[in-house]
């Protein structure tokens, strides 16, 4: 290992690559990653991350530039986060569900100069990358398929790239202000927004995450959450900086593999959303499921269903069973200690650790306990804004209580008790939080208004006790028009990644109105509640 990279672990953390470098230097030989089975010391992911970082200098990526990763869960996905890191190059992970459209905003938003990806996505990223204005090349991991070409942007291949570099002898040297990753999410324009993290807060919320969850360098952490869920990523960020072991699988679609293993591997983390959550209780009220090797259970992104929680101890009998809030603009906002889960099952806890949450009316005033107010985050973990829209930006950071200082304000409603602890009242944006993804509605009716016969559309977020949210399409058709539900819902599919696929599809003779003619929306999910 060069010297320059054993500096990083006589000093406290501050780069977000540093937490993986100085688990290499500790453990070089223990196992980082398991990926579907096949493990990877840690040594080996130091030298494959260098090698691409050399790579991508290659190819003019420069400190303060962008690397998207628009992968499946993989080894050459976390060599590729790494990579971006050791460049100096912010990395975004772009979800390998993404469709054309959207992935070509993303890259021309991103002024992304490389791209990584695998070859399987080939029909979804050739069609953009030649009109791309700043792309200068395409790592490409092949899966089975050859190598695709193309006409103005250099393709290489992932492993003979690594296998003709030599590797950094360290990584190009930033600072904890520099930027570490843009984080896309949903906006309410349609179009998703960059939330920009530094390394100093990605850093932070790495260790605060690891400090009230009680985590080890004894632990296994299991992923079958996607990388480019952020709920995803820290399960790597939090693994590699303790030096556990991270066991990837690509996702959730086939339980009985998971649940092996969990067995093979002796799983001691488990994050998980209600949805998976969901299958699982089904499967074990039909044949009993029981895990006893996990200590931890985790859930966010939308909340957790109290009847959950009986049927989760006896599938992970030994674990501490965690409930959290958070946002992307600030990674996490609260946890409630486990040992609380039976005393304030509807709330989902207090600020995490080093931070610190308050309520204030929308005129600004502070709230009396129980009262529902807006909820304000405080700390090093807040963003800082969102990529090239400062008018977007200054909606979300307000000034905080000291001179200077920007505060998130979540824009949601929570209600605080005596004691601090959080319980959610609603939401103030239309965004559905769906399966544990932001979903623009405007986004989902755009490809739905792509088809001849549409007349309006009109698509909500409504209550799921499995999702938190379903995405619920209302429909006007145009007097001649054959469509229905099958039709909409392939096309939808063939549009836009599957989460955001409506649930279901109504069909209305008219829309209801306001009074200055817009779709009343309120009434529409007022009608489906009641139903």
């Amino acid at each position: 290992m060069p010297a320059s990279i054993n500096t990083a672990t006589s000093r406290p953390q501050r780069l977000l690559g540093e937490g993986m470098i100085g688990s290499a230097s500790k453990f070089p030989e223990k196992v980082a990653v398991v990926v579907e089975g096949k493990g990877y010391t840690y040594s080996e992911l130091l030298d494959a991350s260098l090698r691409l970082a050399e790579v991508m200098g290659e190819h003019d990526v420069e400190k303060g530039d962008r690397v998207a990763i628009y992968m499946d869960n993989s080894w050459e996905c976390v060599v590729s986060i790494y990579a971006a890191l050791f460049s100096g190059a912010a990395f975004l992970l772009v979800n390998p569900q993404t469709k054309s459209e959207k992935l070509a905003y993303i890259l021309d938003d991103s002024d992304a100069k490389i791209l990584v990806t695998d070859s399987h996505l080939v029909k979804q990223f050739l069609p953009v990358v030649d009109n791309s204005r700043h792309l200068n090349a395409i790592i490409s991991a092949k899966k089975g398929s050859d190598q695709p070409s193309s006409r103005q942007v250099q393709i290489v291949d992932f492993e003979s790239s690594l296998g003709n570099a030599k590797g950094l002898s360290g990584p190009v040297e930033v600072i904890p202000n520099d930027l570490a990753a843009l984080i896309y999410t949903s906006g309410s324009t349609g179009f998703p927004k960059g939330v920009m993290q530094t390394h100093q807060s990605m850093v932070f919320a790495a260790w605060s995450l690891i400090e009230y969850q009680r985590l080890s360098a004894d632990d296994r952490i299991l992923l079958v959450l996607p990388l480019a869920f952020d709920y995803g990523l820290y399960q790597l960020l939090m693994a590699l900086k303790l030096g556990g072991t991270l066991v990837i699988e690509r996702s959730f679609t086939f339980p009985q593999v998971v649940y092996n293993r969990i067995e093979e591997q002796q799983v001691t983390v488990f994050p998980g959303v209600p949805t998976i959550f969901a299958m699982m209780i089904a499967t074990h009220r039909k044949k009993n499921l029981c895990f006893p090797s996990v200590t931890r259970v985790t859930n966010t992104a939308a909340a957790l269903p109290s009847d959950f929680i009986p049927h989760l101890k006896q599938i992970f009998p030994n674990a501490l069973i965690y409930k959290m809030y958070g946002l992307t603009e600030c990674k996490r906002v609260s946890y409630l200690e486990p040992e609380l889960i039976d005393i304030k099952p509807t709330s989902v806890g207090r600020a995490i650790p080093g931070t610190e949450v308050y309520l204030l009316s929308p005129e600004g005033d502070p709230v009396e306990p129980g009262e529902p107010g807006i909820l304000y985050v405080r700390g090093p973990h807040v963003m800082l804004g969102y990529w090239k829209q400062p008018e977007k930006s200054a909606k979300m950071l307000k000034p905080g209580k000291l001179p200077g200082e920007r505060v998130l304000c979540t824009q949601d409603f929570f209600r605080m008790d005596e004691e601090g602890y959080l319980y959610f009242v609603g939401r103030s944006d239309d965004i559905i939080k769906t399966r544990g993804e932001k979903v623009s509605p405007i986004e989902v009716e755009n490809v739905i208004h792509k088809l001849s016969g549409i007349a309006e559309v009109c698509v909500v977020g409504v209550a799921d006790e499995v999702f938190g949210e379903a995405i619920k399409a209302f429909v006007v058709l145009d007097p001649d028009s054959d469509l229905n539900d099958r039709i909409i819902k392939k096309h939808c599919l063939s549009h836009l990644e599957n989460f955001m696929v409506p649930k279901e599809i109504v069909f209305l003779q008219d829309m209801p109105k306001t009074a200055n003619g817009k779709i009343d929306k309120k009434s529409l999910v007022s009608w489906s509640d009641s139903e």
